[in-house]
């Protein structure tokens, strides 16, 4: 109806309804916003407004167009208007009664509803900050709690393994120096020993100090003395050090084991912090590393005391086999030199006799009586010469008087023992030789024909039936060679580190001591010397002995 056409000139949708459905106008702001305006009904079911009339069996009067087409009044109401299901626009509709006709006027609020909903949100988001906010300030103070207390438990954990892993108290001590530096961000750490009220710097990290003997004042001293960790900030270490270009926090911590100090840690740091949960970290450090040096101490003297017995052993063996070998060489130079006068007095009269016996035999008219008695008279001549030559021979190798070193012949010494043992060898074994042209040596002659008798007689008990041995000397610039080789028995490879140790024998009840090649090991020892085997079960056995020239 062209009579409603001024409301073209308004900017907000207008619509005239007459009587109750039927539309009369539409301004031009209407038909743009509501384009997909079809029917008075279907647009009405679109909107929706918060009054409704609760007990009305008429559907359309839940809708705000009905609403305002039945009362009898101006209409005001704030509607939304949903055209799909996922778009919603917000109005104030406002109704004038004109006659039959209902002229409605939507003013698009949605801006204002958002505005005052992202409002309403924002100030709800605002509140869930705020208590989040708070929230997160408590598990902060717990995270940082919680952060503190695990860094508390692993650091004395970690101190723990260094302690229990190690009874070194330099690596005790260097390994908690270090760990305490890192925490505290120090640039020298160390540990004094507490005695007599002297303090000695033993272990430190970080900077070395000026001093090893250091003292506190008298207030610092009593404090760790009364078991207390004393904190401040100093320009000076301690008494009479050189003071620092600026305040340093120095934290020094009492080591205390059953009421008695023991020493003192000290952190020089130049971070300023405030020390808490710190001092429980140190409290417990202290107490840990008290039980730890102690401990440390008492393994060490343990230890040290354990070697010195072993030391000890070791000499009063050493002892022994000289003694047994002393005393054995002792009793055999007694033996050989009674042995040696008792035969020399009847080889005396004997050969005074033969003597004699030549010169009459001289006389004797029947020549082949004469003949008979010179061959007796030049067998005992021979005979007399053979036991003069092994009296000579025992006595060279008793050698009772020779206690100093002196230069010998090893081939000579060689022969000489050979000679001595020859009752031992002649049925056995065959001596083959393969002597080198070497120098003397300087020696104890008599110790060494001890190691050659020991081995020559071993290897003819290695022996089954008939065998070889085969001594061999060599010589290079510095050493000589002495090997003896034979092809007995052999000795099995679990036996060959066990044949030098004093009393193992591997030979029968009543055959052997097994102290002879202990007491020949020694001997090539005090030669500054080596005695090595070599051996194969069925193939034989070879000694060599090395002496340094």
């Amino acid at each position: 109806m062209r009579k409603f056409d001024f409301f073209n000139q308004y900017r907000d949708p207008v619509i005239v309804i007459k009587d109750q459905n039927e539309v009369v106008f539409k301004n031009n702001t209407f038909c743009h916003v509501f384009k997909n305006f079809g029917s008075l009904k279907k647009f009405a079911h679109l909107m929706n407004f918060e009054m409704c009339p609760m007990d009305s069996e008429n559907i359309d009067l839940y809708s705000p167009i009905f609403q305002a087409i039945e009362s009898k009044e101006n209409f005001f109401a704030r509607i939304s208007y949903s055209p799909t299901p996922t778009d919603t626009v917000y109005f104030d509709m406002t109704t004038v009664k004109r006659g039959n006709y209902t002229i409605f006027f939507f003013t698009d609020v949605s801006s204002d509803i958002l505005l005052k909903d992202n409002q309403k949100e924002r100030n709800e988001i605002q509140k869930k900050l705020e208590k989040l906010q708070e929230e997160n300030n408590e598990l902060e103070i717990i995270r940082q709690k919680a952060q503190t207390q695990a860094f508390k438990i692993a650091l004395i954990n970690k101190v723990s393994n260094i302690i229990r892993e190690s009874m070194d108290i330099s690596i005790i001590l260097n390994s908690v120096l270090k760990e305490l530096a890192i925490m505290f961000g120090c640039f020298k750490a160390y540990y004094a020993s507490y005695s007599n009220d002297n303090l000695l710097i033993e272990e430190t990290f970080g900077e070395l100090p000026q001093e090893k003997n250091i003292k506190f004042d008298d207030f610092v001293m009593n404090k760790i003395k009364s078991g207390k960790i004393s904190t401040g900030y100093s320009l000076v270490e301690y008494i009479g050090a050189q003071p620092f270009k600026q305040s340093v926090l120095r934290i020094i911590v009492p080591i205390f084991h059953m009421q008695k100090m023991i020493g003192v840690l000290v952190l020089l740091s130049y971070q300023k912090r405030e020390l808490n949960e710190e001092i429980e970290i140190l409290d417990a450090v202290s107490s840990q590393l008290g039980n730890a040096i102690i401990r440390a101490e008492l393994y060490h003297k343990n230890a040290q005391n354990v070697m010195d017995l072993k030391k000890a052993l070791t000499e009063l063996k050493e002892t022994q086999l000289q003694l047994i070998n002393s005393e054995k060489m002792a009793s055999l130079g007694q033996l050989v030199a009674g042995i040696a006068h008792e035969i020399n007095t009847p080889v005396a009269s004997i050969k005074s006799n033969n003597n004699i016996l030549e010169k009459l035999s001289s006389q004797i008219e029947q020549q082949d009586i004469r003949e008979m008695f010179t061959q007796i008279n030049s067998i005992d001549k021979e005979a007399i010469k053979r036991i003069s030559d092994i009296v000579v021979s025992l006595k060279k190798f008793v050698r009772l008087d020779e206690a100093e070193l002196q230069d010998a012949d090893i081939n000579k010494e060689i022969d000489l023992t050979l000679e001595i043992i020859r009752h031992e060898t002649k049925n056995k074994a065959k001596i083959i030789k393969n002597y080198s042209n070497i120098p003397t040596i300087k020696c104890y002659p008599n110790m060494l024909n001890q190691v050659f008798t020991n081995i020559l007689i071993n290897a003819c008990q290695a022996i089954k039936e008939n065998g070889e041995i085969n001594i061999t000397t060599e010589y290079n610039d510095k050493n000589i060679f002495i090997k003896i080789k034979d092809n007995g028995t052999g000795i099995p490879k679990e036996q060959i580190n066990k044949i030098f140790t004093a009393g193992y024998t591997t030979k029968g009840v009543g055959v052997g001591t097994g102290l002879g090649l202990a007491i020949s090991q020694k001997i090539i020892d005090k030669h500054n010397g080596k005695i090595n085997v070599i051996s194969e079960v069925g193939k034989g056995t070879e000694f060599i002995i090395t002496l340094n020239r």
